[in-house]
């Protein structure tokens, strides 16, 4: 019997639900995430003919992230972001250029343009440290467009190998990245939830405060 979703996790699941499928097939803390779970179910939920329903449920996970974001105080952009040494707005921006490069490489795989000195290895780059919302939320309004864009190349080929590599799940075809690049998001929302779950908040508050 399937477990029910967290509350982070309650808004996004009726309107992205092959997002969140892939997501719940992995072990994204452990050793797991290249298992047999996630490869069988982002392989049938990204198949032909998915890219534009992927688009849709990924403009809800843009939602949930935008929503989660404009609740925080400002001095919360500057705490841990859970991710590294990076502080929430970094990881915040680097969640916002991974939609942006996820999607743009396989936009370009499946129109046949990957360049020859293109790398294949996705990278973790952390966003601006200073950057305030309004800034993070342009960045977010980007990677929207921009993978409105993507979807529409990557349409009609789904199923075309990209070569794309990721640290953890190696490579994928054209529409599981695109697919892919949900999954990293709720990574990232699940993150945000958490931080304004814990002390964190109460500390960089009482901080400023004084």
């Amino acid at each position: 019997m399937p477990t029910a979703a967290p509350a982070w996790l309650a808004a996004p699941a009726p309107l992205a639900p092959d997002v969140v499928a892939v997501w719940r097939a992995i072990d994204d803390e452990g050793p797991m995430i290249r298992g047999i779970a996630f490869r069988r179910e982002i392989r049938r939920r990204a198949g032909p003919g998915s890219a534009a329903t992927i688009l849709a449920q990924l403009e809800a996970v843009a939602d949930a992230l935008e929503a989660v974001l404009s609740a925080m105080p400002a001095p919360l952009l500057r705490a841990p972001g859970g991710e590294g040494d990076w502080n929430v707005a970094q990881a915040f921006a680097h969640t916002t250029g991974a939609r942006r490069w996820l999607a743009h490489a396989a936009a370009l795989a499946a129109r046949d343009q990957w360049p020859a000195e293109a790398p294949r290895v996705v990278p973790g780059v952390p966003g601006p440290a200073d950057a305030d919302l309004a800034t993070l939320l342009t960045l977010l309004a980007k990677s929207r467009r921009s993978m409105a864009s993507a979807a529409e190349s990557i349409a009609g080929h789904e199923s075309d190998p990209c070569p794309l590599d990721h640290p953890l799940v190696g490579h994928l075809r054209c529409g599981e990245w695109l697919l892919f690049a949900g999954v990293h998001d709720l990574m990232h929302l699940r993150q945000l939830h958490r931080l304004r779950a814990s002390g964190d908040a109460l500390r960089v508050m009482a901080e400023r405060d004084g």
